[in-house]
């Protein structure tokens, strides 16, 4: 028989109840063929012999024998499925771990190519067939190859998940929309299955779009990793050629001032020296006379005592050394005037240290100008916002929440939540003024209390000469000079503020270990005038930057 005419009669060798190829084919007088236990159990479940497939109803149990011919034709039609599905089964593929299997398949699992959600199976190529040929299978609802299939009916009524309901975002089948949901908003799984599939695809772009930016922000890392890196190496070698000039500069003080000393030690020795060396001929000479006057006295001879006496009567001619004496070298003074000459060099170079840290933070200078939604009413501010100094009359102006309604002060306009930023203001001719930075959320309508718990980072000057850092506590500090512009540098994440007198390049004072959590703004306070002796205006003034490059801004105008 040939693959055509078999698939021709398949469905005449499969048996009407099991669906599946005979087994001891038996026919019925009514001449219909059944397995024979098939019919056996059939006609033993009902109360009549009735034929499954005609509907005939026999009186009494009738006598079923094998239809040996028919059982032979059966038999010769299993050899040739079976080839068939041996030759079929060749070009199909094993099931590989994490895959469906057929779960018919005995001995080596072939991959499945459908799963039956009402057999709750999942079939090969080679078993799959009946379900695509068989009328009673053909209405079975086939779907692409599954594990756990029992997941895919409903559990209360034991039927497909066909229906998705939109009230309880859940998967339901037939009976529950009409009975637990019926009235709900159902659609069919598919159309759910589009739309959601829709908004995976959606979640996974924004997923890798999520991702690209962390691949840029972790090369924007490294890059800030290897620029730290390389600000660090350059700093450790400035760093170690400095403190090895300053440690030759001690050791070289050190060694002058060990010479100057010893140099002094030396020429008391040789003046001792010299002395005890003309006092021992002296005494040599004295010692000599004594000699001879001794040898004299003793003398029998009269006559040569007599000649001889004038001569050694005068004691020979020696040296007064009543007032000489040796004065032990004074040192008072030589250790403290070596300091100082030390402390003369170390200044020098402090100096151009800080001439190179200013020259730094200048990098991150920043154009600040006045807001004057933020002035109090006395300040009078110039058009270009650079200026700013107070007046004798109050301004009828609106009292915003931003202003400062109580305090003589304005803020900039320009803020700072990351990064750095640099300014410089002309304190000229000025007796009163503060300066710093603010945090955004101060209270602007009470008398301010400037201290770094309540958000203010400044320094002030009162009464002409009295310099002062707005710390907790607050620090009186002593200038060399009075600066006549000050620069006000901030580090963000590095949670500082300094402060420096830009003409003599010199640090003012520092802020260190703040803890910033909001925006800050610059923070001018000219003061009240007193009658005009504190008239001059704070001017916000250009910084005059020698290094450039590398500049990073990280302000911006609100």
């Amino acid at each position: 028989m040939s693959a055509a005419s078999c698939l021709r009669s398949e469905d005449q060798f499969r048996c009407s109840i099991c669906l599946d190829v005979f087994i001891d084919p038996v026919s019925t007088p009514c001449g219909h063929n059944f397995c024979k236990n098939c019919i056996n159990e059939h006609w033993n479940s009902d109360d009549q012999y009735l034929c499954p497939v005609c509907k005939k109803v026999f009186n009494t149990k009738p006598e079923l024998l094998i239809n040996t011919l028919f059982s032979e034709m059966v038999s010769q039609f299993r050899q040739e499925a079976q080839q068939k599905a041996s030759s079929s089964s060749s070009g199909q593929q094993a099931a590989k771990p994490g895959g469906v299997p057929c779960d018919v398949c005995t001995g080596t699992k072939l991959k499945a190519l459908k799963s039956c959600l009402v057999c709750l199976t999942s079939y090969c190529e080679t078993h799959l067939e009946p379900h695509l040929t068989a009328l009673g299978m053909k209405r079975h609802q086939l779907m692409d190859p599954v594990e756990n299939l029992e997941d895919r009916m409903c559990m209360k009524h034991d039927k497909p998940l066909e229906l998705f309901c939109k009230t309880d975002q859940t998967c339901v089948c037939m009976l529950c929309s009409v009975l637990d949901h019926k009235t709900h908003e159902f659609v069919p799984l598919k159309e759910e299955y589009e739309g959601k599939k829709a908004e995976l695809g959606k979640t996974e772009a924004e997923i890798q779009e999520m991702i690209q930016k962390r691949r840029l922000k972790i090369q924007e890392i490294k890059h800030s990793v290897d620029l730290s890196k390389g600000a660090a190496d350059r700093e450790k070698a400035e760093g170690i050629q400095v403190f090895i000039a300053l440690m030759e500069s001690v050791e070289r003080s050190l060694n002058e001032l060990i010479e100057t000393i010893e140099e002094k030690q030396r020429t008391t020795e040789k003046q001792a020296e010299d002395f005890i060396k003309e006092l021992e001929q002296e005494i040599s000479e004295l010692k000599k006379r004594s000699s001879e006057v001794e040898k004299l006295s003793h003398s029998e001879d009269h006559l040569h005592l007599l000649q001889n006496f004038p001569s050694l009567k005068a004691a020979p001619p020696t040296k007064d050394w009543t007032e000489v004496s040796v004065r032990p070298s004074s040192y008072e003074g030589t250790v403290v005037r070596a300091v100082a000459q030390l402390e003369e060099t170390l200044s020098k170079q402090m100096k151009k240290l800080f001439e190179v840290e200013l020259k730094r933070v200048q990098q991150y200078a920043v154009n600040v100008t006045l807001d004057p939604d933020t002035a109090n009413p006395h300040l009078i501010l110039s058009d270009d916002g650079k200026q700013v100094y107070c007046g004798d009359v109050t301004k009828n102006l609106p009292d915003n929440p931003e202003r400062f309604s109580y305090c003589s002060s304005v803020f900039g306009k320009q803020s700072l939540s990351s990064g750095r930023f640099y300014f410089e203001v002309h304190v000229k001719e000025k007796t009163d003024w503060t300066l710093g930075v603010a945090r955004e959320s101060i209270n602007r309508k009470v008398e301010i209390t400037a201290c770094p718990e309540d958000g203010f980072w400044t320094i002030w000057l009162r009464n002409g000469n009295e310099y002062e850092a707005l710390d907790d506590p607050s620090v009186d500090l002593s200038l060399k000079s009075q600066p006549q512009k000050v620069g006000v540098f901030v580090d963000y994440e590095e949670g500082l503020v300094s402060f420096y007198d830009v003409d003599a390049a010199a640090l003012i004072y520092s802020f260190t270990g703040c803890s910033f959590t909001e925006k800050l703004y610059p923070f001018f306070s000219p003061s009240m005038n007193n009658g005009g002796i504190n008239s001059a205006p704070l001017i916000i003034c250009p910084v005059n930057q020698t290094v450039l490059s590398g500049m990073f801004y990280s302000w911006k105008n609100e």
